[in-house]
């Protein structure tokens, strides 16, 4: 059966063909427990699924991806289901999803209850011990007994070989926007110095900008550093509209009203922004359709935050290393808020979800440890919690848009309602120490800082930018000093 089983070149290369024989320890363990199932006469779905659950995440490790039993998501109509087990890749995208059935079960039957509930049929099996159903793009593939060890094989290896074909164009589109974008970004660089010396509404709007940008964020800014947040957002913008499905982002976003502003005046003459992108409008299909696998927003935030890296993999690895672009994975990122709880709770008396506890994430990034702590803030706590003691600041600019994307749907998906996250601020926040400090960017902006230095802060969580490669004083790509910080650090 394997051999007429077509493995495709290019991308479902990358996962490669299961190394698996009927000697093999995972086989042999799966049988064997079985068996003493059955001579203890269990037939129950919670103990009859272990075995598969195990063998499951012995294959997913041969191919570097993730089995996640008890898989929370939701069905295209949004209803929440728990799926038994799914198999994501390093993007958290769904490659494939596991169902199980006890021994009494209808398989069949079983099935078309599942396909009735909006169970996703992209790459599903469906077992029991006896049995095994493959759905790949809707269609039944395989319908097999798999109390043989061979056939047990090639059910596993349908499963493992097969890729979505939006994951497959992800996939390469990924690798291929590593190689374009350094160049488009180039492209987009002259222009834009083009512009400063052909087009004087366009000068002015930068220099405005630019003032701006170095009395909110750095006042040792510099020009180039301006124009690569131009060219981020430009590079970017049709993604947070398309990803989270919000075509009103650059109107709602305070900072992305500004830079709107600046982008105007530069294509005003100069190109049709669609135009101008268009090679990489491959690559922006790729990323709404892997998008669209996200099933839930938990997901797509996985998903937008391994983007977020990979962009500045490809965009500039100094702007990367200088400021510690590196997504803190969610075990982490879970276990520091437990023990947060935990110790407020024991030392303090108090909890996430009390009036006065202030947090801050100082260095937010795309918002992982904010959208965490919401998640355990009791709901009729949340709005005010959400209005008033929740802050963070970022000083990159994509991933100041990505967490504002990411906090805000987190709290639509708890209420229903959409409410604009004041907490945030695009500043430095190692800059806010010093004395000299006047408008923050946008009057919206500056007002968000003054509350948060006026709020009395309980908690401090996040990640700090670390800079991973910066050896010593002499390299080419050290971390800018902060005067009263150091001094404070000094003394």
């Amino acid at each position: 059966m394997l051999d007429e089983y077509h493995f495709s070149e290019g991308v479902r290369g990358k996962y490669a063909k299961l190394n698996l024989k009927p000697s093999h320890k995972a086989i042999r363990d799966y049988y064997a427990t079985l068996q003493q199932y059955t001579q203890q006469g269990i037939t129950h779905e919670g103990a009859v699924s272990s075995p598969f659950d195990t063998l499951l995440h012995a294959c997913a490790k041969q191919i570097n991806a993730t089995f996640i039993p008890q898989h929370a998501m939701h069905t295209a109509a949004g209803n929440r289901i728990v799926i038994d087990g799914a198999i994501l890749d390093a993007y958290g995208l769904p490659l494939g999803y596991w169902e199980a059935k006890d021994i009494d079960d209808n398989l069949a039957k079983a099935v078309q209850e599942k396909r009735d509930a909006g169970y996703p049929l992209d790459n599903t099996l469906f077992q029991t011990p006896q049995r095994a159903i493959l759905y790949q793009n809707g269609a039944e593939v395989l319908n097999i007994d798999i109390t043989e060890p061979a056939n047990l094989i090639a059910a596993l290896q349908y499963l493992f070989a097969y890729v979505p074909p939006a994951l497959d164009n992800w996939h390469t589109a990924v690798s291929d926007f590593r190689e374009h974008v350094p160049d488009l970004a180039n492209r987009l660089k002259e222009l834009i110095e083009q512009r400063h010396d052909t087009d004087t509404a366009f000068k002015k709007a930068f220099s405005d900008f630019y003032e701006t940008c170095r009395t909110s964020i750095n006042p040792e800014l510099s020009q180039d550093a301006l124009e690569e947040m131009l060219i981020q957002h430009i590079l970017t913008e049709r993604i947070f509209r398309t990803v989270f499905n919000n075509s009103a982002f650059t109107r709602r976003n305070i900072i992305a009203r500004e830079i709107e502003n600046v982008v105007d005046a530069l294509i005003r003459q100069a190109f049709s922004r669609e135009e101008f992108l268009k090679p990489l409008d491959r690559f922006y299909v790729a990323i709404e359709q892997a998008a669209m696998l996200c099933r839930d927003f938990t997901q797509k935030q996985h998903f937008l935050n391994t983007f977020y890296e990979k962009f500045f993999q490809g965009f500039s690895a100094d702007v990367a290393d200088t400021h510690g672009i590196v997504y803190t994975p969610q075990p982490i990122v879970d276990f520091m808020v437990k023990s947060v709880e935990h110790i407020l709770e024991a030392e303090f008396g108090r909890s996430l979800s009390d009036t006065g506890v202030h947090i801050i994430d100082p260095f937010v990034g795309t918002g992982n440890f904010i959208v965490r702590l919401m998640q355990d803030i009791q709901g009729t706590a949340l709005e005010e919690k959400y209005r008033h003691a929740l802050h963070c600041n970022e000083v990159m600019l994509l991933p100041y848009y990505i967490a504002s994307l990411n906090i805000e749907q987190e709290y639509f998906q708890r209420t229903g309602t959409y409410l604009p996250f004041e907490g945030i601020a695009l500043a430095d926040t190692f800059e806010l120490l010093e004395q000299q400090q006047g408008e923050l960017f946008t009057r919206e902006n500056t007002e968000r800082v003054k509350r948060q230095k006026a709020a009395d802060m309980f908690v401090v969580i996040g990640n700090p930018p670390y800079n991973a490669w910066q050896v010593n004083e002499n390299d080419n790509n050290k971390n800018r000093r902060y005067k009263t910080m150091d001094k404070q650090i000094a003394e």
